[in-house]
């Protein structure tokens, strides 16, 4: 792209480069030359608008987290309706999408960009940390309203959930579980603290 052209939403536009490069080619492949060929703009617009690629990716991680927000408001939303396993198996494939494990996957490759996340996120792995969060929240209001037995570890629960669910997700060599296999993990991690139906 020439010099001295104006790109709207210039962030957004290299973010979804970025989106898209990791879904093709992995995160070894994700580089500044590649993002700004993808965007269609020369490599130093991304140089004027973040302090260095660490800065990028972490602005683009830091942004894709944010998804999870939507996620979790309609998950709280859902508790008391359905079933709970039905819930969760729903919110687990929404959450394990194929740009959120290869989000995982970038975090867990680069160095650079862990150690520029820990500077605001000090523990944990951004999406599943916010994915738990987001579980734990359901789940305590599940057992709020009685779907849950009263003494259930809801932060243990959704750990597994999510350490599972990620396992289920994250080989990006074969397609992704289907609905059932989905379910059965679900109800393998909560079947013990679900509280049997009236």
């Amino acid at each position: 792209m020439p010099t001295g052209v104006h790109i709207r939403d210039v962030r957004e536009q290299l973010f979804g480069a970025a989106d898209r490069v990791l879904l093709r080619a992995g995160p070894s492949a994700l580089t500044s030359r590649a993002v700004t060929a993808e965007a269609g703009c020369a490599k130093g617009v991304l140089h004027r608008h973040f302090a260095d690629f660490d800065d990028f990716l972490a602005e683009f991680v830091q942004a894709r987290v944010h998804r999870i927000d939507a996620q979790a408001a309609a998950l709280r939303r859902a508790a008391g309706t359905g079933t709970v396993t039905g819930n969760l198996t729903a919110a687990l494939t929404a959450v394990f999408g194929p740009a959120a494990v290869a989000i995982v996957a970038l975090v867990t490759f680069r160095d650079g960009l862990r150690a520029r996340l820990r500077r605001t996120r000090p523990a944990g792995v951004p999406i599943l940390t916010e994915a738990a969060g987001m579980i734990a929240s359901y789940l305590d209001r599940e057992r709020d309203l009685g779907r849950l037995d009263a003494a259930a570890d809801v932060d243990t629960l959704a750990g597994t959930l999510i350490g599972a669910g990620h396992m289920l997700f994250a080989d990006p060599g074969s397609a992704p579980p289907d609905a059932e296999a989905v379910r059965r993990t679900v109800t393998t991690v909560i079947a013990a603290a679900l509280t049997p139906p009236p």
